[in-house]
């Protein structure tokens, strides 16, 4: 069963078509994996799904409801919550406050539950509750980001590039953490670069170019396939 549908989205900025009908969809408790070179419209894909983006055809549907061009505050409120591209966590807010921030409306009662499983997930941010979230290393605001995007208890949660510009131990750590979120009962939907890594843990995936959907299946069946394999993998 599909917790989020996707179908004939069109995203227009100005004059420019971004994306050309892309469908979609993510099934309950699935990681899936959208894949595709730079600027094919992978992000903004993810801000209109997230009601940053306005969308100017075709509908999005989360656990049966209408969510196109409703308000962000309105589509976290119903359990979609993301990890946005570059992590844009705020600097001069420690850590506590950016994850306090994150909660949003979570009942009061739930706070300290759920605090103690972003950080059950993260150790690292557990000693560093007071500092400034602008001082922490590239992986540890990356790991706040998603920690960040967790509060809420989010039914599906969209991580936008969560690999982008770390090392290779810490990409793994955060790849072996969003299988196990999956595994707890949160479907994710992926937007990654590392084609690889990103096929290698998908139930599903789909690849973008100039901002339509031009190939899809399992992860699996994607990573063998000889074109996804020339342009993406390194292969051919």
């Amino acid at each position: 069963m599909a917790i989020l549908s996707v179908h004939g989205l069109d995203v227009t900025m100005g004059v420019q078509a971004i994306l050309h009908g892309v469908t979609l969809e993510v099934a309950e408790q699935a990681v899936v994996s959208v894949i595709g070179s730079n600027g094919v419209g992978k992000t903004t894909l993810m801000r209109a799904i997230s009601g940053i983006y306005r969308c100017a055809a075709g509908t999005i549907t989360f656990r049966g409801a209408p969510i196109a061009n409703l308000p962000s505050h309105r589509i976290v409120h119903l359990g979609l919550t993301q990890a946005p591209e570059g992590r844009m966590i705020f600097s001069n807010m420690t850590v506590r406050e950016n994850l306090v921030l994150g909660a949003g409306t979570l009942p009061a009662a739930e706070f300290a539950g759920q605090l103690a499983y972003v950080l059950s997930l993260f150790p690292a941010l557990a000693d560093r509750l007071r500092q400034k979230a602008g001082s922490l290393s590239g992986g540890e605001q990356q790991m706040l980001c998603i920690g960040r995007a967790l509060m809420p208890k989010p039914k599906l949660l969209l991580l936008d590039e969560p690999s982008l510009g770390l090392a290779p131990l810490i990409v793994k750590l955060i790849f072996d953490l969003i299988q196990r979120i999956r595994a707890e009962g949160t479907a994710i939907l992926l937007v990654e670069q590392n084609a690889k890594a990103a096929l290698k843990i998908a139930d599903y995936g789909y690849v973008m170019e100039g901002g339509r959907i031009i190939l899809q299946g399992p992860g699996a069946e994607l990573a063998a396939d000889d074109r996804v394999m020339s342009a993406y993998l390194g292969g051919g």
